[in-house]
């Protein structure tokens, strides 16, 4: 039964922008933006200070500092985030091996079976979590606890900032009846403004519609959205879900004309990829490449390998031969981004007992720039790209 399940959502607060208020203590309190300012440049994280000026994710940066003048605006530096992840990620460990990661900072938990070890209380282990991310990166989490996905993830939101809430069976609907029906998961802006034409502004007055009204309406949705202002999620918490895809991509602030600046652009996101591919053991198939001609005409090409591969070699042999297909088919070739990542992972099958599994050279290469910081050994290719200005997804 789904009321049986004891479900945990934790969500570090302002995770990349507090990471660097954590490295750089004097910019404690400021209003604080990741992300590079730049006319095609978007808000990565800003912190609290900068959200009180209105400034939100995925905002462009020029906007962003309309708003807020002031804002101090730091570039992205996701291998100090992946390196404070996984140490985030390590005291999930240590309460479930449920672990639903979403990202870097946000994961579900299914704690059913850890309630023994904790007295039956799941206000503990939240607490627990708490305490120990603070204790152990100097960060704070907003956990919310449960009995299902919707709801957890519902309490750590609403109790935003450094929050810690529980909304048990009992108090489902005195909690969702006054949201907005926005708030529903699924339910987006489009079906939020169908919403609000019928009538129909708040989850309360979702959960006492009409049925057969609300079906005419909206289509098969209904019922699904019904049965979530009641407060039903039957999604279990996928602690096997694997990552799907490995990527990297950048946004140009002036558009690149010349195929030797995609390609070396190309290879250091490659290698980034590469990097992140043994870093999580993972070797895939499919080789993607992503390429947006101005203003937002995006193209993907896609090839799969003969076995699957975390070789930086190999993905980039691949990635440069559909870059260049595209780029020879194109009248006038221009990109504004470029993307390249690795899907379908496998396990790979090793062709010989003394031959070198693929990827072992690279890893010579990922020891040294963990040890001296992210880019510190490159290709000789890639040096050609450190010229420009972008904004990394």
């Amino acid at each position: 039964m789904t009321a049986a399940r004891a479900i945990i959502h934790v969500d570090m607060d302002a995770f990349y922008a507090a990471i660097e208020v954590l490295d750089h203590p004097q910019w404690g309190g400021l209003p604080l933006i990741v992300g590079e300012l730049g006319p095609r440049s978007v808000v990565t994280t800003a912190s609290y200070e900068a959200r009180r000026y209105g400034v939100r994710s995925a905002m462009p940066t020029m906007t962003a500092k309309r708003l807020c003048p002031q804002a101090l605006f730091v570039p992205i530096r996701m291998s100090r985030y992946r390196e404070i992840s996984a140490e985030v990620f390590a005291v999930f460990g240590e309460v479930t091996p449920e672990i639903e990661g979403l990202s870097l900072d946000e994961a579900f938990l299914d704690v059913s079976r850890s309630l023994r070890l904790f007295g039956s209380d799941m206000q503990r282990i939240g607490t627990f979590l708490k305490q120990e991310i603070r204790r152990r990166t100097g960060l704070v989490a907003s956990v919310g606890m449960s009995h299902n996905k919707l709801l957890a993830k519902l309490a750590s939101e609403l109790s935003k900032p450094d929050g810690l809430l529980q909304i048990r069976p009992e108090q489902v609907h005195s909690m969702l009846d006054p949201l907005p029906v926005g708030r529903l998961w699924t339910v987006g802006k489009v079906a939020e403004a169908q919403l609000h034409r019928l009538g129909i502004r708040t989850v309360g007055e979702l959960r006492s519609s009409d049925s057969r009204r609300l079906r005419e309406a909206c289509g098969n949705q209904a019922e699904h959205w019904q049965r979530l202002a009641r407060g039903i999620d039957e999604r279990a918490v996928d602690a096997d879900a694997a990552e799907k895809s490995v990527s990297a991509e950048t946004t140009f602030v002036t558009d690149l004309t010349h195929l030797e600046q995609a390609e070396s652009w190309l290879a250091r996101l490659g290698e980034r990829v590469g990097e992140r591919l043994r870093a999580h053991e993972l070797r895939g198939r499919t080789v993607t490449v992503k390429l947006r001609k101005p203003p937002f005409e995006t193209h993907t090409r896609q090839v799969s390998l003969g076995q699957p591969t975390d070789s930086t070699a190999e993905l980039l042999q691949a990635g440069r031969e559909l870059l260049r297909r595209w780029w020879e088919s194109e009248q006038n070739p221009r990109l504004r981004l470029l993307g390249i990542g690795m899907s379908q992972f496998a396990p790979e099958r090793q062709s010989s007992l003394f031959a070198p599994a693929p990827g072992s050279k690279d890893k010579l290469a990922d020891q040294i720039n963990r040890r001296f910081g992210g880019g510190s050994l490159v290709r000789g290719v890639v040096l050609k790209s450190r010229r420009g200005e972008t904004e990394e997804k």
